[in-house]
């Protein structure tokens, strides 16, 4: 019988593989649930990411909702702030009784008593500002006043919170005042924005008005300060300042003081200058007067071009500003002095037919405004004018423009002071001259008075004029017969520019009679073609006589000399010394013409030289 064989029996496992085979399987597992957790997680993200997306979609969603749900918010203006009363029902003999704060608004027309939500600040109200009410009428929010309007302007005020206004076509209405206007308090002439539909004065508006250019505080100029002009400046004390200083005087022999001053002469005399310093002197007195410390008063400096206006009726406007505004300042008991620059633009004769034809109403109401039934107290209207003949003689009578002053042409000592208001010891001056007059106050005096002898000169080449005159005579005019108070001005800059270019090129520094010589001549050179015209009538206005005198006129040409570049030479080495007739650089030449030309050439090299001196 044959043995059947047995299976091949498997080895044994020692303990310590059976643990590292299970520690094996475990890590294994423990991959595994690692990358599931990882995926879970990264899911987990995009599942929260689209729950917090869903959630703001479905916030927003409801807010829609709410919003299309929600009724409208309604628009309102506050008409009066009403801050309780207590207690309750008692009458107060001042309106209704109300419970608590409350505003009154108007909304839609309707006018309405609404309470103010919690978040709403009751001081914060005030009447014209915009509200915001919601569905029960309470108000949720404030606005700002209303932006747009019609302008109108303040006539008077009329208690402390109306006004009223003057709108177009001249319709007057009394309006609220908001609670801005009520803080700043409007002025009549002021322009303000107005919203009729709630009746209120909202806003001021700053126009670049008459009323905004003409105010002008007390000017800081004195009669010291004006040269030249004594005998003219003492008859305006006389007029102006004598019945502020002794008014008793004046009331006992009847007399009242001058409603106005007419000053006129040739152009650049110092007739704007002294209207500065009768503002300031009328200041003063009145401050002395009242025991004030300080000055006070106002210059309404109008230049009659501006107040021109295409528009029928808008310059008798301005005038009526004008002169309700000087009212207004004068009510303080301050002097105001309303001064007309170029009056014979405004103010034409009228019917002359040299115009438009503007002055048959403008005159009127400049005629109205001095003495009209309105007092003009503390009020005074000082005129200046080159064309007096050109002003309506309903203006100049007496009543009016009672006092009417020529300021004339200086003479050599009128000059003379001018000069010594411009040149004077503070200047830089040549240490040479400083040491031959003695002092520099001294020098100063010695460039003065070249300068006034040049100017002043009765010579061959400072003719100007040949003038003959209706009756056969002839009669010379010189280079002084035009100066004038910005011609010496201009003088001297011009001389202070030559001693600035002086000091350029050649390192010498300090203000030459030299240099105010050359500065009258070369002046004396561009004032030969100005007017360019041959017309008498021109030239008489210029010249301060009657153009009815003239017959003819023949104006004398000055070239300047060869030896003028010579001299721009000597200048620019520091070795030019000239007498005043040698550096005048000027010979009668008749009639011919190129001086210009000469004189830029000159300027020309100057400059040229100024500039490449440093090479």
């Amino acid at each position: 019988m044959t043995e059947t064989p047995h299976p091949q029996q498997r080895p044994q496992r020692s303990p310590e593989e059976i643990v590292q085979r299970q520690m094996a399987m475990l890590r294994d597992q423990k991959r595994n649930l690692d990358k599931q957790l990882s995926a879970l997680g990264s899911q987990n993200e995009k599942l929260v990411r689209l729950l917090n997306a869903s959630r703001q979609e479905i916030v927003t969603l409801k807010k829609t909702l709410a919003a299309e749900a929600e009724p409208p918010a309604t628009f309102a203006t506050i008409l009066q702030v009403n801050h309780g009363r207590q207690p309750v029902g008692e009458a107060t003999g001042d309106g209704p009784v109300v419970t608590g704060p409350t505003v009154d608004v108007l909304a839609a027309g309707r006018r309405m008593r609404v309470a103010l939500s919690p978040l709403v600040s009751l001081g914060a109200c005030e009447p014209g500002l915009g509200v915001l009410l919601n569905e029960n009428y309470v108000v949720v929010a404030l606005l700002d006043y209303e932006r747009t309007g019609e302008v109108a302007t303040v006539k008077e005020v009329v208690d402390h919170d109306r006004v009223l206004t003057v709108g177009r076509s001249d319709e007057e209405r009394v309006l609220l005042l908001s609670g801005r206007l009520r803080r700043e308090r409007p002025k009549p002439g002021d322009a303000v924005t107005v919203d009729h539909r709630t009746g209120f004065a909202l806003e001021p508006v700053a126009r670049t008005d008459v009323e905004q250019l003409v105010l002008e505080e007390v000017p800081d100029v004195s009669y010291s300060d004006v040269g030249g002009l004594g005998p003219q400046i003492e008859a305006i004390r006389d007029a102006v300042e004598l019945p502020h200083i002794h008014p008793e005087i004046f009331r006992e022999h009847g007399l009242h003081p001058p409603k106005g001053i007419l000053l006129y002469g040739p152009p650049g005399n110092g007739k704007t200058l002294i209207a500065k310093a009768v503002a300031r002197s009328l200041a003063e007195r009145s401050a002395a007067k009242a025991g004030r410390s300080r000055a006070e008063g106002y210059f309404l400096n109008i230049k009659g071009p501006e107040l021109l206006d295409k528009y029928v009726g808008e310059t008798e406007r301005q005038i009526r500003s004008i002169f309700a505004n000087a009212r207004e300042q004068a009510a303080r008991g301050v002097p105001v002095v309303v001064f007309f620059d170029e009056m014979d633009s405004l103010f034409r004769v009228r019917g002359s037919g040299l115009s438009s034809d503007v002055e048959t109403t403008i005159v009127p109401q400049l005629l109205t405004e001095i003495d009209g039934v309105e007092k003009l107290d503390n009020v005074m209207v000082v005129g200046a004018t080159n064309r007096e003949d050109m002003i309506d003689p309903a203006v100049l009578r007496p009543g009016r423009l009672d006092v009417k002053i020529r300021i004339d042409r200086p003479d050599r000592e009128g000059a003379r002071e001018i000069f010594s208001l411009y040149v004077t010891e503070f200047l830089p001056l040549r240490e040479d001259d400083v040491a031959r007059a003695g002092s520099r106050a001294a020098a100063a005096e010695e460039l003065v008075r070249a300068a006034v002898e040049r100017m002043y000169a009765r010579e061959p080449d400072t003719e100007f004029l040949t003038i003959t005159h209706k009756d056969g005579s002839r009669e010379t005019l010189y280079f002084a017969d035009y100066a004038s108070g910005a011609v010496i001005r201009n003088v001297v800059d011009r001389a202070k520019k030559q001693a600035i270019k002086t000091l350029l090129t050649t390192g010498r520094r300090g203000l030459t009679a030299e240099h105010l010589v050359r500065a009258v001549d070369e002046e004396f050179h561009e004032q030969q073609d100005l007017p360019n015209t041959g017309d008498a009538e021109d030239w008489a206005r210029l010249t301060g006589r009657r153009a009815d005198t003239f017959q003819d006129v023949r104006i004398v040409r000055h070239t300047p000399a060869q030896g003028e570049a010579t001299e721009q030479d000597a200048l620019a080495s520091g070795s030019f010394t000239a007498s005043p007739s040698a550096s005048s650089g000027v010979s009668d030449a008749g009639a011919t013409t190129g001086s210009g030309a000469r004189s830029d050439a000159g300027s020309s090299t100057e400059s040229d030289r100024l500039r490449g001196g440093a090479q």
